[in-house]
């Protein structure tokens, strides 16, 4: 018997009985389920229509709906939103792709060195604590003001949790996989890249969606700090106007966007950890 049909052997998940049909009041209530995380945003759209109408609050305030869709619309046509939009986007990009790499890379140093691990983790878990505006005046004496600046905070807040889930995929493989590795005389190659690495990649994923969503929201922190352009700055810009109509409109296309990609991103861990070996079938 080969090494991979062993390997297989030991991961392969038990017959399950074949799935019933779903009984159309139980059909019912999984669109249902599937309605329920829409019920709140419904609700507060309710409640900002109801109270824009009933004058709860000042427009100046919190401004109506129409207003700011109409403030949303003009900022798409004039283009000024897609420039904004287009500066987050390749600052982000930039920023998360460099602390993803480096995040990848020093979770796999700590997940295959227990004494390099013994070195680091702790300083690491130190330096974890420290959030992206601390960094801030720091990073500013060294860099300045521009565009590198911006990198620099949002890799390092990407990098954390790649970091960790990587050394949490690599230190999960089965002892029992390993073990077979070792019978039929693996190198520390070999079981790196057939054993460790397939079982790692779905909790190497997870740490990628979060790193996503920390670059995200620190991307929109440096913007409101230190930027001219930007998703961030239209909000700093709407504000010092006292244009609240942009602000909202600001915050719902990042609000929009960061959903948006992380929706893609679930869908995409789903299918990762799908195909994982002994996972749940497709």
């Amino acid at each position: 018997m080969s090494a991979e049909v062993e390997l297989a052997a030991v991961l392969r998940p038990r017959d399950a009985a074949p799935a019933r049909p779903l009984l159309p009041w139980r059909r019912i209530g999984r669109l249902g389920e599937g309605a329920l995380p829409w019920l709140l945003p419904i609700a507060l759209l309710a409640l900002w229509f109801t109270g824009a109408e009933q004058g709860w609050i000042s427009p100046q305030v919190l401004p109506p709906p129409q207003f700011v869709w109409e403030t949303l619309r003009d900022l798409a046509t004039s283009g000024d939103l897609w420039l904004h939009v287009s500066t987050s986007f390749n600052r982000v990009g930039v920023g998360f792709a460099a602390g993803t790499l480096l995040g990848l890379a020093l979770g796999s140093a700590m997940g295959l060195s227990r004494s390099f691990e013994t070195y680091v983790l702790p300083s690491f878990n130190a330096l974890v604590q420290i959030p992206v505006l601390a960094w801030l005046p720091f990073v500013l004496l060294i860099v300045g003001i521009g565009e590198p600046l911006k990198y620099i905070l949002i890799a390092k807040a990407a990098l954390v949790p790649v970091a960790l889930n990587t050394l949490q995929g690599f230190r999960q493989t089965p002892s029992a996989l390993r073990e077979v590795g070792q019978v039929y005389g693996y190198t520390r190659r070999q079981q790196v890249l057939e054993i460790v690495l397939p079982h790692a990649v779905p909790t190497l994923f997870t740490g990628v969606r979060l790193g996503f969503t920390k670059a995200w929201l620190s991307l929109v922190v440096v913007e409101l700090v230190a930027s001219s352009e930007g998703l961030g700055y239209l909000i700093v810009y709407g504000r010092q106007l006292f244009q609240l109509d942009l602000v909202m409109a600001a915050v719902i296309v990042v609000g929009v966007i960061g959903y948006a990609i992380d929706r893609l991103l679930d869908r995409l861990e789903t299918s990762m950890r799908r195909r994982e070996p002994g996972g749940a079938a497709p």
